[in-house]
């Protein structure tokens, strides 16, 4: 069977990576949001999760630890929250929907699971909903760079160095910008000094609904307000 040739079809979108002050500020308060996010106490959360199963993907060289927070918020509230158990992200690869396959099984999530992905985890969520929708009820990103232009961010050249290979260029035929088969709810901020607001809330069509937060890119899984919203996307 031949193999479909890498591909990224260009998008038209015209948006730039946020502005270097705003870089500047997450990079200021980098130690401090990661702490806040691996040890901060849960959330009191307004919600029920019934059980439900979510999977957080963890954003680029981050792991499980940093969505820590998070996942413990969600379990406070009765959903069963997973990381995705990959180690450190260091990018995509050809076989890492297979692995996510393999850590549904592990799991024993044997019905569709909620995937909540930051930044470059969120791409990840949306494209591995797209090969396996039997196993996705929904697609949370948060400060995902799935729209706009690939290099509409100030993360890219780091993740080319990291991964091996260009961002317009993965291991696999992606168009980011297609919606998955799920329902999609994409949550964004104009504060956001790593991946442009353009590129996280996507165009019409792109996602089923956008909201935007007030946090920065590195708080999106960390910010009391930010997973409440997120908890509420998880449900609605």
């Amino acid at each position: 069977m031949a193999m479909t040739p890498p591909s990224f079809p260009a998008h038209d979108g015209q948006a730039t990576a946020p502005p270097l002050p705003l870089l500047a500020r997450e990079a200021a308060g980098f130690a401090y949001m990661r702490l806040r996010a691996t040890f901060a106490p849960p959330v009191r959360l307004e919600v029920e999760g019934q059980g439900h199963d979510v999977v957080v993907i963890p954003g680029f060289l981050a792991s499980d630890r940093t969505t820590s927070r998070l996942r413990r918020s969600l379990d406070g509230a009765g959903f069963r929250a997973h990381g995705w158990g990959l180690g450190h992200n260091g990018g995509v690869s050809a076989d890492l929907f297979a692995q996510i396959d393999r850590q549904f099984d592990q799991r024993g999530i044997d019905h569709p699971a909620t995937l909540v992905g930051w930044s470059l985890g969120g791409v990840i969520a949306r494209e591995y909903a797209k090969r396996a929708p039997h196993r996705v009820a929904r697609v949370i990103t948060l400060g995902s760079p799935f729209s706009a232009h690939p290099r509409a961010n100030n993360a890219w050249r780091v993740y080319e160095w990291v991964a091996g290979h260009k961002v317009d260029n993965p291991p696999f035929a992606a168009v980011l910008h297609e919606k998955p088969p799920v329902p999609t709810f994409a949550f964004w901020s104009a504060r956001d000094g790593v991946v442009a607001p353009d590129a996280a809330r996507g165009r019409s069509g792109e996602a089923d609904h956008a909201t935007e937060l007030a946090c920065s890119h590195m708080a999106f899984v960390s910010d009391p307000e930010a997973i409440r919203a997120i908890a509420r996307a998880i449900i609605a």
